[in-house]
């Protein structure tokens, strides 16, 4: 592969490319087209990816801090990548496999995450406003402090994961897996809860003003 090319801006089209661990930090990628490439420890530092294609691609341990990849990473593997500060508003990342993968600071806005996978990961105070989270995996994830204002979480799995003083106004978890869930000080004025499993919750210090 001639990374040279890539870097100069010749080289657009890589679609199932194998780049594993090459570095191609702070540069120009907008509308690169990696779906389905092999990018496992790649580095993407500082880079501009918007609207990439990255869909089904493997980013596994893949540096993506400090990006623009506002992309469709639909069906992405980004196991144990580095996401920190990257900015994620309106990415499709719908059904991609986020396990271990660091998001710090990250801003996932508008992001949609329909049946990814993010148990355990840590969103502590990551913007996830309006996002939607439909069917998502959120198992032991800890989403402490996260905006979660307006997002929809219908049908989320959510148990045992931390919510402490998250910020759920306005959010839809009608049918999610709260089971064992902790709302300690959450905002969760016209929440929507309708079929919603709320055993073992804790909701102390919680202002509930149930939207069903």
């Amino acid at each position: 592969m001639n990374i040279e090319a890539i870097r100069s801006g010749e080289i657009s089209q890589l679609a199932g490319a194998n780049l594993e661990d090459e570095d191609l930090s702070e540069l120009n990628l907008s509308k690169i087209n990696l779906a389905g490439a092999i990018l496992v420890g790649t580095n993407f530092n500082n880079c501009n990816l918007e609207s990439a294609h990255f869909a089904g691609a493997n980013l596994m341990g893949a540096n993506l801090s400090q990006t623009n990849l506002r992309a469709n990473l639909m069906g992405a593997n980004l196991m144990q990548a580095n996401l920190t500060s990257a900015d994620l508003r309106g990415s499709n990342l719908r059904g991609a496999n986020l396990m271990g993968a660091t998001l710090s600071d990250a801003c996932l806005a508008g992001a949609f995450l329909s049946g990814a996978n993010l148990m355990n990961v840590n969103l502590q105070g990551v913007d996830l406003r309006g996002a939607d989270l439909r069917g998502a995996n959120l198992k032991s994830a800890n989403l402490k402090g996260a905006d979660l204002s307006s997002a929809d979480l219908q049908g989320a799995l959510l148990a045992e994961s931390n919510l402490e003083e998250a910020d759920l106004r306005g959010a839809n978890l009608s049918g999610a897996n709260l089971l064992g869930a902790n709302l300690l000080c959450a905002a969760l004025e016209a929440v929507k809860l309708s079929g919603a499993n709320l055993d073992r919750v804790c909701f102390l210090g919680t202002v509930l003003e149930k939207d069903y």
